[in-house]
């Protein structure tokens, strides 16, 4: 038991290791596949009903889940446990995380902002929200920058490393398929409202303990710490996003910034709270601070994923060894009267 815990913290340190040095690859990325195999089984299965998204999303999600599991089986079978759990969990790690890549589109932005080129800084906000650019000038792009930086790193980083350490390779794989599920068809849009429920309200469960991590680790990890926690206190209920609330608000508080207010995604206007109501408005240099965030966080919630799964490992290890005669009390033999 100790041996699975302890392979798994290899496992996750790697893969995280291993997200920090390449970030995703351009192509033959496997959640892209797995994105490929749910827009093939959404062409099947659409109906303008609940019930059919519903079937969707958990084909879709369960299929990766089980899928997982039986190729940890199998690698075992092949190359041994040990072997096998590092190996994979160092894989999945790095397959689910999109940390690197993330602050790199960011950064991108940024410099492009920097550089009064708002064009250019339009053209690649696409890649990191699914805003209207055209609607937006260089202080709005900011603003949606750092917003989606502060959402996808629960998303995207502490969301799954949570999951790894409470199911393993199957927890890690199940998570980013439940999320990618919910870029897909979770949206609000005529097609998805009633299809894409199922895949949305998934994602709002899976995505609850990441979410208050992330929120409690930007509110440890950043420059504002009453900040970060009086804004998440204050403003993180207040957006229609009960996960996307409390990250995106202790993020604001935590860089002293406002988020939130008028968006525009495909004609459709928002008018979202404001989170972070007493700080200023976003500036382009707050997108590396932000993104100097992010990374703050990724690394704080590998040390406490591990750490919370050998903790708990270890305390059910100890347990299960006193409840079977392999443990007792302090100075006392077995059988002894």
């Amino acid at each position: 038991m100790r041996a699975d815990h302890a392979s798994f913290a290899c496992g996750a340190a790697l893969g995280f290791l291993g997200d920090l040095a390449t970030g995703d690859p351009r192509r033959g990325h496997p959640v892209a596949a797995f994105g490929r195999a749910a827009l093939a089984a959404e062409r099947g299965l659409w109906r303008d009903h609940r019930g059919y998204g519903a079937l969707h999303t958990a084909l879709c999600a369960g299929g990766a889940a089980a899928g997982a599991a039986l190729l940890t089986r199998a690698v075992r079978a092949v190359v041994g446990r040990r072997r096998a759990d590092i190996a994979l969990t160092a894989a999945a790690t790095w397959a689910v995380l999109g940390g690197t890549t993330l602050g790199r589109e960011a950064r991108a932005i940024g410099g492009a902002l920097a550089a009064g080129d708002v064009e250019t800084a339009r053209e690649r906000l696409p890649h990191l929200c699914g805003r209207d650019p055209q609607a937006l000038d260089a202080q709005a792009i900011a603003r949606a920058v750092v917003e989606s930086v502060a959402e996808n790193t629960s998303d995207a980083v502490v969301g799954a490393l949570v999951w790894g350490a409470v199911g393993g390779v199957p927890g890690l794989v199940a998570f980013r398929a439940v999320n990618t599920l919910d870029a897909m068809v979770g949206h609000k849009s005529p097609r998805y409202r009633r299809f894409g429920w199922a895949a949305a309200r998934l994602d709002d469960v899976a995505g609850w303990p990441g979410a208050r991590l992330t929120a409690a680790l930007a509110t440890v990890a950043g420059p504002d710490p009453r900040g970060a926690l009086r804004a998440w206190r204050r403003d993180g209920q207040r957006h229609p996003s009960p996960n996307a609330g409390p990250v995106e608000a202790s993020f604001a508080g935590a860089l002293g910034v406002r988020l939130g207010g008028t968006l525009t995604y495909s004609g459709r206007v928002e008018h979202r709270p404001v989170l972070g109501g007493g700080g200023r408005p976003v500036r382009g240099g707050d997108i590396d601070r932000a993104v100097r965030l992010s990374r703050r966080v990724g690394a704080l919630a590998l040390v406490t994923s591990v750490t919370a799964r050998l903790v708990v490992g270890r305390v059910l290890s100890d347990r299960g060894g006193f409840l079977t005669g392999r443990g007792g009390a302090p100075g006392k033999r077995r059988g002894s009267r």
